[in-house]
């Protein structure tokens, strides 16, 4: 080594261990065979066009060829990753015929141990590691200095291949040993080399989580054909080594500038010096570690970025991508009869009841058929459902089982959500300074589930945040010089309480709830739950919560596994069904129906049927055409969602009883009618044949068509409020049940009990109160009202004499003097 090398540090000691790692790694390439192959001749040869720069090479098969040669790249990959890249070029420039030069680089996939972001120490700076988690921010791609050219200003020597660290470094000396420049250095850009950089922020995903930590993030750096190809919401494995790189943010931070003072009190200024190391403006420290990534691969199937060309995805390629055991059982799952149920009670097995729900939330998993009208106009097929219910009515169960099934699934809750964090924020960026969007709950869902908690918690101005999201599928962002329309093409899942912890039924659903009419009108179903005491529905949800704190299985009914529904959905979901001529007929049918019982000129209805009613039976129908892998929506898939959706705008709060009516309904079909969760079984299914209408009518229907007799006198109007009105009949129907159970085990010919009978008996349970001979026939009045409303109306209570009660005429007449038996119907639960 001369002098003038020596000075400059023109030789390098060599690294003899990255040197004979290169040899070996070429050799691998050239020897490794597959099915009698060369295994990575052909993606060698793809290398020399120009758009292709990265050779995909299997840990597994490395681990194969050589134990030594794997140990060697996973404890020492940062250090002899270059001499890997340069036998890939090597190996290119001799197999492909490459005839100018290029950088090539290596991607190793399959390394077998993964690891969490929170188990990234310092030891494992520079080894080769995989890691997971969900991609929270991306930002826009620049290009990279990797290898730099520098012309020396003060000579005009050439520097070529100066490595960057990261930030732009210049040379540390000319290499003129006459020229000593160490600052004045010009880059010649056309002789550097660029290369694609793009950073990405993953963040620790809800189940790795441990308890009371907040998620840790970590910055992933993407070079050239990795970067583009991760999108917020993914979920990833990285596979790379974890480095130390300047913090160039912290750097370029305005620090403390030096005082100069004197040491002395009145201060001479012949010795004044620097004091203390803050007032150099050291910061305690200037790096930070991120991870370098040469290899992305999706965590799993369920999530991914492959959502980008999923519109190309047809059922063909689906199918080559299962084994034959997988598509057979696909097959088997869309030949069962009666898959619709057997999906609810295997998607929720610990949840007992509420089939209605669990249909609404299976067919929001399969979802409609999105569109694009003529105009460009883009309608949504995702389904939105909302869940109001008391506590306790298993609402955030549902949302738990749904975001840990679902793929791409958000859970949040309302109260803690910001309307940033719900859709997207702009944040500065640390080294830049440029802006980039920060995705939201409702971004990283997209073509998922966001499941939000606690909704009618949110505050009213970040409710306005999600009007656009819901229905148009788009984020529109205007702030800090950022303006970008952003997709949030997701199904909204939302659980709300009642004003008050309870529900009111004497109040309308629109007073119970703590949501504007532009949400409520967004949602496609709205289920409300209500915790009512019911002895064998009580009994069945203990048995069923003991059953699954005792790890009792048995009772637990799941025809699919959880990865076969998956499965299943998955492939169902890239079938688009069209609606033939009588299914749409039937929508508009029913949909003028539907709009005219509910939109009354009263306005006291609480869900107004509007034209997003009618897109939400369209998208059920094609719901439930998916999950039959159907082609074709048909009549039968429209009366389904019909009936869903009759179930879900279903209201169930009980005006006044007015007893005055009863002698003006036919055969009780006017006038105030029960809830469905409120009638006996005989009456809901006389109430569901009702033309197919909803079980449920309000106010303004309840003097629909009737006309008082003008000879009456004016008089006080006979009304009892509901609570009123269940009371005593449930008092009349325990004594009844009573004696029938007593007239049973004494007289086997007797049935019932006469209707004077159930007077009297109770005029003498209420004589204490009775004051005057008026005050008795009014009680008498009352209660044979109530008998006939039992009789007639709500067919709790059956008279024995009347064979069948269509054969009556239209408007009942008075028989006083008949006195009929009278029984409860058998199939009637009491009612608390």
């Amino acid at each position: 080594m001369d002098v003038a090398d020596a000075l400059v540090g023109q030789l390098r000691v060599k690294d003899e261990v990255a040197i004979q790692c290169q040899k070996l790694f070429q050799d691998f390439l050239e020897e490794f065979k597959a099915d009698g192959e060369i295994k990575y001749l052909e993606p060698a040869k793809e290398l020399v066009s120009p758009e292709r720069s990265t050779l995909e090479v299997s840990f597994d098969d490395i681990e194969r060829y050589n134990q030594t040669l794997a140990t060697t790249i996973i404890e020492e990959y940062y250090r002899i990753y270059p001499y890997l890249c340069q036998a890939v070029c090597n190996y290119v420039k001799d197999r492909g015929n490459l005839t100018k030069d290029k950088e090539c680089y290596v991607s190793l996939i399959d390394v077998p141990t993964r690891h969490k972001v929170r188990e990234l120490t310092a030891v494992k700076i520079g080894t080769l590691i995989r890691i997971s988690g969900q991609v929270v921010r991306t930002h826009p791609v620049h290009p990279e200095l990797i290898l730099g050219t520098f012309v020396c200003q003060d000579c005009n020597t050439v520097i070529k291949n100066v490595e960057q660290q990261f930030k732009f470094t210049n040379p540390t000396i000319c290499r003129n040993p006459v020229c000593n420049n160490r600052r004045n250095f010009l880059l010649d850009v056309d002789n550097s080399i660029f290369i694609d950089f793009q950073k990405v922020r993953i963040q620790e995903t809800q189940a790795e989580l441990p308890r009371g930590c907040i998620p840790r993030s970590l910055e992933i750096i993407l070079r050239a054909e990795t970067v583009e190809m991760v999108q917020p919401g993914d979920r990833y494995d990285f596979t790379g080594t974890l480095i130390v790189v300047p913090d160039v943010g912290a750097l370029s931070l305005p620090g403390a500038k030096a005082e100069f003072g004197s040491r002395h009190k009145h201060g001479d200024p012949s010795i004044e010096g620097v004091r203390g190391l803050k007032s150099l403006g050291v910061r305690d420290l200037t790096y930070r570690m991120s991870f370098l990534a040469c290899s992305i691969t999706s965590t799993t199937s369920r999530f991914g970025g492959t959502d980008m060309g999923m519109e190309e995805i047809t059922q063909e390629m689906m199918k080559r991508q299962m084994s034959d055991a997988e598509w057979n059982k696909v097959y088997e799952m869309s030949r069962d009869k009666n898959l619709y149920q057997n999906l609810i009670s295997s998607l929720f097995p610990s949840v007992h009841g509420n089939d209605e729900v669990k249909k609404g939330i299976t067919l929001m998993l399969f979802g409609g058929v999105p569109k694009t009208t003529i105009e460009g106009t883009s309608l949504r097929g995702d389904i939105n459902c909302c869940i109001v219910g008391d506590p306790s009515t298993a609402k955030s169960q549902f949302l738990k089982q749904v975001a840990d099934f679902s793929p791409r699934a958000i859970y949040t809750s309302g109260k803690a959500s910001s309307a940033a964090g719900l859709t997207a924020a702009v944040v500065r960026d640390e080294e830049s300074s440029d802006f980039v969007i920060e995705a939201g709950a409702l971004m990283l869902a997209d073509n998922g589930i966001c499941c939000i908690d606690e909704f009618d918690k949110m505050d009213p101005r970040d409710q306005v945040a999600i009007h656009e999201a819901m229905e148009q599928q788009t984020i529109s962002i205007a702030k800090a010089g950022v303006r970008a329309t952003l997709n949030a093409r997701t199904s909204i899942l939302a659980a709300a309480n009642p004003i008050g912890g309870r529900y009111d039924r004497s109040k309308s659903l629109q007073q119970n709830v703590y949501l504007t009419a532009p949400i409520m009108s967004r949602f496609d179903l709205f289920f409300i739950l209500i915790d009512e005491c019911n002895e064998i529905v009580d009994n069945a949800i203990a048995r069923k919560i003991i059953d699954l704190h005792s790890n009792n299985v048995i009772t637990i009914e799941c025809i699919y596994t959880q990865e076969e529904i998956l499965r299943y959905i998955n492939f169902a979901k890239h079938f688009k069904p069209i609606i033939n001529q009588e299914a749409a007929e039937l929508l508009i049918e029913v949909y003028t129906t539907l709009r005219q019982r509910e939109g009354g000129s009263s306005g006291k209805s609480t869900w107004r049927v509007t034209v997003r009613q009618l897109e939400s039976l369209v998208r059920l129908s094609e719901a439930l055409a998916k999950l039959e892998c159907g082609d074709e929506v048909t009549t039968r898939h429209v009366k389904e969602a019909k009936r869903l959706l009759s179930k879900s705008i279903i209201r169930v709060e009980q005006p006044d009883v007015d007893l005055d009516e009863d002698n003006n309904y036919p055969n009780g079909q006017d006038g105030m009618r029960m809830d469905i969760d409120d009638a006996p079984p005989l009456m809901a299914a006389l109430n569901d044949l009702d033309n197919g209408e909803a079980t449920n009518i309000d106010d303004s229907e309840t003097t629909k068509g009737i006309s008082q007799p003008s000879q009456e006198p004016v008089k006080k109007k006979l009304t009892l409020s509901f609570e009123e009105y269940k009371n005593l009949s449930n008092m009349l129907v325990v004594y009844m049940r009573t004696e029938e159970n007593r007239i049973e085990s004494e007289d086997g010919d007797k049935e019932g009990i006469r209707k004077s009978e159930l007077v009297a008996w109770y005029l003498d349970k209420v004589q204490e109160q009775i004051e005057s001979e008026d005050e008795l026939l009014e009680r008498k009045g009352l209660i044979e009202k109530i008998i006939d409303r039992l009789m007639y109306h709500d067919q709790i209570i059956i008279p024995l004499t009347t064979a069948n009660l269509a054969s009556r005429g239209k408007h009942r007449e008075e028989e006083e003097e008949e006195d009929p038996l009278l029984v409860v119907h058998p199939n009637y639960i009491l009612d608390p």
